[in-house]
């Protein structure tokens, strides 16, 4: 039996299988090495010794960040590639993660002391304004957005903006302020910051399951979702909203991470096909796990040093995009 012919329900049940998988494979490997005993009581919170009580505050936050921020920008990222019909479209390359990195920047400076919330309704801001530049820039010529003027316009507009952060960093002397998100890691997570971040992820995630309808349609042409009586404008205001809550929120807790949300649509779409119903709980999913596998592999392949994440990240993340490029879009087509 062919994949296409598998119901819905069974692949995303092997999903789910992959992804508790992966999750219990991150929580016992590490710089510590820790037993599967030692995991699950500090899982079940039952008797903890000293490596259990190094799972429970350090790991699992830890984990638990990778799989909001997976999924996260794997939504968000599907949702642009939807709405732009730009295979190339991701929340890293089109100017959102650069908009919150600078807007970040800018609220370490001028508001001393700012908390998490600050911290995050800061690189809201910041994405909105990074979306609108390099939106803005490729609609500024006759015919409309193009997948290559929109990828060129988010290549200007993130470097632009990344050099506005780094030239705050030096200046003010904060670059290592700074750095700590641009850098791209999930160390140090704390359950505060996931108190502050996990509502923002799940209320956005279930805004954008509860539009996939209209997304599906929307991702066929304009002109079909208005023939169905589409309010398009409404629609694409509403998940534009919807991604710059998810790419924010990602970037407020683990800083920049670009092509996440560029291979795993892909990858989902070869399994489930092309109905968002489908796509964006699958896409989740395989986010989820992705930042798990990524996460792992930094803390284990030279333990007890790290490897940042963002540089398994880019090693996978950079081959894909320029096959990606090469096919047009359709790589597994």
């Amino acid at each position: 039996m062919s994949s296409a012919r598998l119901p819905f329900g069974l692949k995303i049940s092997f999903g789910l299988i992959l992804f508790v998988i992966m999750f219990w494979l991150s929580m016992t490997f590490g710089a510590a090495d820790t037993t599967i005993r030692e995991v699950w009581n500090a899982l079940t919170f039952g008797p903890l010794n000293d490596k259990a009580k190094i799972i429970q505050e350090i790991r699992l936050p830890r984990e638990l960040a990778a799989i909001l921020v997976g999924a996260a920008l794997g939504i968000s990222g599907a949702i642009m590639q939807a709405m732009t019909r730009n295979p190339l479209a991701d929340p890293g390359l089109l100017g959102l993660t650069a908009g919150a990195n600078a807007a970040l920047a800018l609220a370490i400076v001028f508001i001393p002391g700012i908390n998490y919330y600050g911290i995050m309704l800061a690189c809201f801001l910041g994405a909105a304004l990074g979306a609108a530049l390099v939106f803005g820039i490729g609609a500024s010529r006759k015919g409309g957005f193009s997948p290559l003027r929109i990828v060129l316009a988010g290549s200007a507009i993130s470097a632009f903006l990344y050099a506005i952060a780094e030239g705050i960093g030096i200046y003010f002397k904060i670059a290592q302020d700074v750095s700590q998100w641009t850098s791209g890691g999930l160390v140090g997570t704390t359950w505060g910051q996931l108190q502050a971040i996990t509502p923002v992820i799940l209320i956005g995630t279930v805004i954008a399951l509860i539009f996939s309808r209209q997304l599906t349609i929307l991702s066929l042409s304009e002109e079909v979702a208005l023939g169905l009586g589409q309010n398009i404008i409404q629609i694409k205001a509403v998940l534009y909203v919807v991604v710059i809550l998810l790419a924010g929120a990602a970037v407020a807790l683990v800083g920049n991470m670009a092509f996440i949300g560029l291979m795993i649509p892909h990858i989902v779409r070869a399994i489930v096909g092309t109905d968002y119903r489908y796509i964006l709980p699958m896409t989740a999913v395989f986010g989820a796990t992705f930042m798990l596998l990524a996460d792992t592999i930094g803390r284990t392949l030279f333990a007890p040093y790290e490897t940042p994440v963002i540089a398994i990240v880019s090693m996978l993340g950079l081959p894909f995009f320029l096959l990606i490029v090469r096919k047009g879009g359709h790589v597994f087509s």
